[in-house]
């Protein structure tokens, strides 16, 4: 495959060059339409965070995800007409069962902290996913993800041990005020008909108004509390399914891991049959 490719855009055709590949990553310098360089690394799914298939570009010479030297931001994109530089970052994934490319855009900005322009955005966008097609389209691609999965995953365990640990806090607070609900629920029904027995001894427009189904009402808490429970227990069950796909996920990891460390692991010795022949 070529390391070049033309790109082009509302600004006008931008240049692309791709360096020699780096351990994790290629880089691109523009030229053309926009000077600069861009960033492709292997990243990991979007939905799936154990799946190492998709490929992230980034404005500048490094990783957007990654501490910059100062001197990088003289080499961040930019239309070849301006001194405005921008950062930010794009992420080609794919989704099955129809494997059709899709794309997240991370925010753009000037180093200023700017918005781009409509059309900026636009031509920025374009450079980008042309880099990161061309990266994934690369025989040296699967290495590519194998690096970024080796680099990725140590943050990506700590992540996920987090998230599991919060989903479960959260369901289980959730499940806390689905119970809190009931006694509250009744103490509410109970004042309802409590006002309703006055007002039908002695009617009153204060005890019609705490009947009536407003803000603020008698009838508005039974409502609302009648409403929680139910409410509070199908969010914690929503957060019992997220803590156990990040355990899932963070099970995976290790798993690979493990299998890496198994592929590699040199042999110590020869081989039973060698040592027999030998002797």
């Amino acid at each position: 495959m070529s390391p070049s490719l033309s790109v082009e855009t509302s600004a006008g055709t931008v240049h692309a060059t791709a360096r020699p590949r780096e351990h994790d990553s290629v880089v691109f310098d523009l030229g053309g339409a926009m000077r600069g360089c861009i960033h492709v690394t292997g990243t990991h799914h979007v939905r799936h965070w154990d799946q190492f298939t998709a490929v992230r570009a980034c404005l500048g010479p490094v990783n957007a995800f990654q501490e910059a030297e100062p001197a990088a931001a003289e080499t961040l994109p930019r239309l070849a007409r301006s001194h405005t530089g921008y950062h930010g970052s794009l992420t080609l994934y794919r989704d099955a069962p129809a494997d059709r490319p899709q794309v997240s855009v991370y925010p753009m900005e000037s180093v200023a902290g700017h918005q781009p322009s409509h059309k900026t955005a636009e031509t920025l966008t374009a450079v980008l996913r042309a880099c990161a097609e061309h990266v994934e389209q690369r025989a040296d691609f699967p290495q590519i993800c194998t690096a970024a999965r080796e680099r990725d995953t140590p943050a990506l365990l700590r992540f996920l041990t987090w998230s599991a640990e919060y989903h479960r806090s959260a369901a289980c607070r959730l499940e806390g005020q689905a119970r809190a609900s009931r006694p509250a629920l009744r103490a509410a029904v109970t004042a309802w008909w409590t006002v309703a027995r006055w007002y039908t001894a002695q009617p009153h427009p204060v005890l019609l108004l705490m009947l009536s189904n407003r803000d603020g009402s008698l009838a508005r808490d039974v409502d609302v509390q009648a409403w929680l429970g139910p409410y509070c227990l199908t969010e914690a069950a929503g957060e019992y399914d997220r803590a156990r796909n990040a355990e899932a996920e963070a099970e995976s990891l290790h798993s690979q891991q493990r299998t890496r460390r198994t592929v590699r692991r040199p042999q110590t010795g020869m081989p039973t049959t060698a040592r027999m022949e030998n002797a």
